[in-house]
């Protein structure tokens, strides 16, 4: 894994943490967080680790890029 992917990985982590408050909309003020702020190739990349494996991702990291992934598909290479 490469330490961009580390890094894409840890920060959809600690936006996720620190937003857990947010109870049931919290996916998705993450998931719109994600869709405002980060750029096209970051996106590419959060989504294509989920796709691949997607381990280190908490619950709530995982619901926010799938719901990324929903919107924003990664096309096949």
């Amino acid at each position: 894994m490469s330490s961009q992917l580390d890094s894409l990985i840890r920060m959809v982590n600690q936006i996720a943490a620190n937003n857990t408050h947010r109870g049931d909309t919290a996916a998705e003020y993450v998931h719109i967080h994600l869709k405002k702020f980060w750029a096209r190739s970051m996106k590419r990349q959060i989504i294509t680790y989920l796709q691949q494996d997607g381990s280190e991702l908490l619950p709530l990291a995982r619901q926010a890029v799938e719901l990324l992934a929903q919107e924003q598909p990664v096309p096949a290479e």
